[in-house]
């Protein structure tokens, strides 16, 4: 399915500018844009990766989606196949075969973040699923093992009554259980927004990331 309908990606950027530094993608909720995430950049690691929030390409509701819903956290395949491919074309630009990438997403950005790793897990260093859950049912494979040894962060909200708690528990059970990926999960007792308290873990998370134990070094 061609990519030709969506728009040339736009993207804001911060942290490191050598095109060789580790590079982390943030990955907007439906109805927002790239400069809502990006703020989120101040409480992330600042020496040594670059950071791209990047605008989903499907115009909705003031802001703008990654996918078209069947309901809510329920990818229609189609869309997310041709948002995908739009998606990858970008990143064969800017991040080539040895550049380490790391992907972060909230809410549709999560589910968005869990299709491309679950499409292709040996391309990503890692991938954070915040407050969403994986495309299931949308065309993505959820083998067993089909992560195993890739780092994975998992939050979710204990009350969050946006994303349906039965994708929230399955996205849950596959990253902790049979998914084989090497998972950091935590929930908190509030609902659908990241915490302070989880994004301290995910900046240690990522700066992990960054470690040469990790395979990943800063230039």
């Amino acid at each position: 399915m061609s990519a030709a309908p969506f728009p040339a990606p736009v993207v804001a950027t911060a942290g490191s500018d050598d095109p060789g530094a580790p590079l982390v993608v943030l990955l907007h909720g439906r109805g927002s844009h790239e400069r809502e995430i990006l703020s989120l950049v101040p409480r992330l690691p600042a020496a040594g990766p670059a950071y791209a929030a990047v605008r989903a390409p499907i115009a909705e509701g003031g802001g703008f989606a990654w996918f078209a819903n069947r309901g809510i956290g329920r990818p229609v395949a189609e869309s997310l196949a041709a948002t995908t491919a739009w998606f990858r074309g970008w990143l064969d630009e800017v991040a080539p075969p040895g550049r380490p990438v790391v992907l972060v997403g909230f809410s549709g950005g999560a589910a968005f973040a869990g299709a491309l790793l679950l499409s292709e897990p040996g391309r990503f260093a890692g991938a954070a699923i915040l407050y969403g859950t994986l495309p299931f049912d949308a065309g993505i494979p959820t083998d067993p093992d089909l992560l195993t040894g890739t780092p994975v962060f998992v939050a979710q909200g204990e009350g969050d009554t946006v994303i349906p708690r039965a994708l929230l528990d399955r996205t849950w059970e596959y990253l902790l259980g049979h998914s084989g990926a090497e998972t950091r999960a935590r929930r908190d007792p509030g609902g659908h927004g990241i915490t302070a308290a989880t994004l301290l873990a995910l900046d240690g998370w990522i700066r992990e990331r960054l470690t040469p134990a990790a395979g990943i070094s800063t230039p």
